[in-house]
């Protein structure tokens, strides 16, 4: 249903029936991970002229994927950040995936 690439992928679908009889498909609610469970690869520290499509495709090659940089800070609001010059931003791999060796 979703691309790979999509922090909705591997979520299960669900189906509500109306009581026209009329069929729902839904995704089911997706948990985000703890960030402290996310292997992590860098830390990036915040600049003035960051945004967080930039940031993610230097660490990942695709601006989409902010979704993980939030998951790895455990950032509700996406644009908070990036609201402070000099914070540190945990760069992580995707939930599920190890920690490389030698790290």
């Amino acid at each position: 249903m979703f691309a790979a690439t999509s922090r909705y992928y591997n979520i299960p679908t669900a189906e509500f029936k109306t009581a026209d009889g009329k069929n729902i498909v839904y995704v089911r609610r997706r948990f985000v991970p703890p960030p402290e469970s996310l292997a992590l690869l860098v830390e990036h520290t915040v600049v003035e002229s960051d945004r967080l499509d930039i940031i993610s495709a230097r660490y990942s090659d695709d601006p989409e994927q902010f979704w993980r940089i939030c998951d790895g800070n455990g950032a509700i609001r996406p644009e908070e950040l990036i609201e402070t010059v000099g914070r540190r931003l945990r760069i992580t791999l995707p939930e599920g995936v190890p920690e490389p060796p030698n790290a």
